[in-house]
């Protein structure tokens, strides 16, 4: 039986990643309308880049936990595959990062410097983790041979 948890951190995550390929497929609407007309109206193009490689690269994040969630709900996620996944969450968290930093010397702002440090921390932990995964998967191989 699913806990309650199980269940709702599943639909969180299809949520997210549907409603993420919705906002990352109108961003050229909702950018122009809530930014074109305001002080941003000559970086329109440029905001556009930030967040539609921003979106995509949060997508796939997404995409990578929802693939981990998979083997979570099969009770055998300590597999080869996760710590794939980790890895490349952990690039993906990077290079959103690297994305912000752009933005940044575009127009600097508190928050932009909180989304970058989020990221790195982020991708810094999937890169470690990846490493325990990797670890673990090693001896659940070794332990399912001497069974």
């Amino acid at each position: 039986m699913k806990s309650r948890i199980t269940v709702f951190t599943k639909w969180m995550l299809d949520f997210m990643f549907y409603t993420g390929i919705l906002v990352t497929l109108t961003l050229p609407l909702t950018v122009y309308i809530f930014f074109y007309e305001k002080v941003y109206g000559w970086y329109y193009t440029c905001l556009l880049l930030l967040f539609a490689v921003s979106g995509v690269l949060a997508l796939l994040v997404i995409w990578e936990l929802r693939k981990m969630f998979r083997t979570v709900l099969a009770d055998d996620c300590f597999v080869e595959e996760n710590v794939v996944s980790l890895r490349r969450m952990g690039t993906y968290s990077f290079l959103i990062a690297v994305v912000w930093c752009w933005r940044v010397c575009l127009y600097a702002t508190p928050a932009s410097g909180v989304v970058i440090l989020v990221f790195v921390i982020a991708g810094l932990f999937s890169k470690v983790l990846s490493q325990v995964f990797d670890r673990a998967v090693i001896y659940k191989r070794e332990n399912d041979l001497t069974i």
